[in-house]
């Protein structure tokens, strides 16, 4: 079994889908891996570190194309156009594809890879089960980007975030409030916390309190009555208008008193939900700051631009896009991590081994046998998702 790793081609993307120590153990297993030239360079991964882990390097992606039976990828392949090589023109049928593909977000992607005859898996789409958490990218992911947003708070923001007591006076601590209390939101509450900020958490999921305070932030108490506010996965549904209303309102009334809102809300599928509007931004305090990473998806702040840093009534709102590849080492053997766990679970002796009525690879792939297989991204292609 042949595995590629070729290097990333979208724009400003640093990480590499495997490290040279997730390298080693897989040629330690008796699977060839065979590398670009320069894949991981952005991550600090040198040619050299590959080929003494075993690999193979060779000097173009169509040359890993053409020699790999599975090609693990961090960003979904691309089809051209955006100044990009069509990286889907070099797959071949038959040939299995890992990645974060994010099919809820690209369906037609999915479409297009199933009628290539590609059997693909997203590892966004890992089930957030206890025996598949050592595969969980997206998890891991969010993780670093929770983390990032804070350093980034604190580099837009004017004052400190801990208290200072110097010669000159005392400076009281920056206060921060985080939309969302899952992974991302939990690190970005952990590390305001840990730089000295006072930090305030807002989730419509009343089972994230405890979390929240273990971490030494406040949980905002006050409820919003709504039945069925979670899924299977963990993640908050969208809720009813009157919830919503209710939401906002709460909302509104924290973020006038917020130094800085790191925003982390996200719905599996669906534009972000729109937790902070113009009219909370204009009574925000001036020189404020809102880091929205939610901006990929459209952003959890009405004013965000994606890819963009704005300035409104004082406000400076950041909209950052693929924030974990700006910590490219750290990531990129995070992901490695979880790549490798899955390979493991999927190539037994040698060879692919497909159990679908295990959840983890029932749940992951995306493609198989000419068809859209995923129950989600199926619902979406034909217009009841």
């Amino acid at each position: 079994m042949k595995v590629g790793v070729p290097k990333e081609v979208r724009a400003n993307e640093r990480r590499v889908a495997l490290v040279p120590e997730s390298v080693s153990k897989l040629t330690a297993a008796d699977m060839e891996v065979i590398v670009q030239e320069g894949a991981g360079l952005s991550a600090h991964y040198s040619d050299e570190a590959y080929r003494n882990a075993g690999a193979t390097v060779v000097s173009s992606a169509s040359a890993v194309y053409e020699s790999a039976d599975i090609l693990v990828k961090v960003q979904r392949p691309t089809f051209g156009g955006e100044d990009e090589p069509p990286e889907t023109a070099m797959l071949r049928s038959g040939e299995v594809l890992i990645g974060l593909l994010q099919p809820l977000y690209h369906p037609a992607m999915a479409k297009g890879l199933a009628e290539m005859g590609v059997t693909s898996f997203s590892m966004d789409a890992i089930p957030r089960i206890a025996r598949a958490q050592s595969m969980d990218a997206l998890s891991s992911m969010s993780s670093i980007a929770g983390y990032k947003a804070a350093i980034m708070a604190a580099e837009a923001l004017g004052i400190y975030l801990p208290m200072m007591v110097t010669a000159a006076g005392t400076t009281p601590p920056a206060k921060g409030l985080v939309l969302g209390a899952g992974v991302a939101g939990l690190q970005a509450i952990a590390t305001s916390r840990r730089m000295g900020a006072v930090v305030s958490a807002f989730d419509v999921r009343p089972v994230v309190k405890e979390q929240v305070e273990s971490l030494g932030a406040t949980f905002i108490q006050e409820a919003i009555h709504t039945e069925d506010i979670e899924d299977e996965g963990g993640y908050a549904k969208q809720l009813n208008e009157e919830a919503q209303n209710l939401e906002q309102d709460l909302i509104h009334k924290h973020a006038q008193a917020a130094d800085f809102i790191i925003a982390t809300a996200a719905i599996p599928g669906q534009p972000a939900p729109k937790l902070v509007t113009a009219a909370m931004v204009r009574d925000m305090r001036p020189g404020a700051v809102i880091v929205d990473l939610a901006a990929e998806t459209g952003g959890n702040c009405e004013l965000t631009k994606p890819g963009e840093t704005v300035v409104q009534n004082g406000v400076t709102i950041l909209g950052p896009l693929d924030v974990p590849s700006s910590v490219p080492v750290v990531s990129s053997q995070m992901y490695s991590r979880n790549m490798l766990t899955l390979l493991q679970h999927l190539v037994r002796d040698g060879e692919l081994t497909l159990d679908w009525e295990d959840a983890i690879t029932k749940d992951c792939c995306i493609t198989y046998g000419g068809e859209v297989i995923h129950a989600p991204t199926l619902g979406l292609l034909s217009g009841s998702g």
